[in-house]
């Protein structure tokens, strides 16, 4: 299928309208983003041309970004361009670009964010809590399967791990200190 997928990076012109339809929820809001360029009369970046977009986000999509924006946040969306023209009475007729969105977030190059899971109201039964398997391997000793431990377990584990690796490191530093110093013994100065 072909579309035209853009990623828009601007800010939000205003507040995310939500709504509850036969199809599911449906939030939109309106876009702008501000092309930015180099003035060289005056020396400074100066703001060109801004363009509108109304976003639109469908599903549990539509309920995050309603919580989530408010008026002048920058964000980034990620979707689907439609570009219509529509024709009223008496009206020429007047094109609106369109994003049906598929991802929408927080510029961050911008500022910082915080982000919550929203929960799952059909969600079954979450699953325990597993130890994130150990998939870095040290020099010589080959790919194993990560071993099922108990979370305590493999605190432990990798504690006295860091412990073994630092001790390492502070013998072999102090065994290696003395021939260095006897390396850097100062040299007589010759004068030409």
């Amino acid at each position: 299928m072909n579309e035209t997928m853009i990623c828009a990076v601007g800010n939000v012109a205003t507040q995310p309208v939500f709504r509850e339809t036969a199809s599911g929820p449906v939030a939109r809001f309106r876009l702008a983003v501000t092309s930015r360029y180099w003035n060289r009369d005056k020396a400074m970046w100066a703001d060109g041309h801004t363009n509108f977009f109304t976003v639109w986000a469908n599903r549990q999509l539509a309920t995050n970004a309603t919580a989530s924006l408010s008026v002048g946040e920058p964000v980034i969306v990620q979707g689907r361009l439609k570009v219509r023209t529509e024709t009223r009475e008496g009206q020429q007729g007047r094109t609106s670009a369109d994003l049906d969105a598929v991802a929408i977030g927080h510029d961050l190059a911008r500022g910082t964010s915080a982000f919550r899971r929203a929960g799952r109201p059909d969600s079954p039964q979450a699953s325990p809590d597993r130890p994130e398997p150990a998939w870095e391997t040290r020099p010589g000793e080959g790919a194993k399967e990560p071993e099922a431990v108990e979370p305590a377990e493999a605190i432990e584990a990798a504690e006295a791990s860091e412990v073994a690796d630092v001790a390492e490191a502070v013998a072999a530093t102090t065994a290696a200190e003395p021939a260095a110093t006897a390396q850097q013994s100062p040299e007589p100065a010759m004068v030409t």
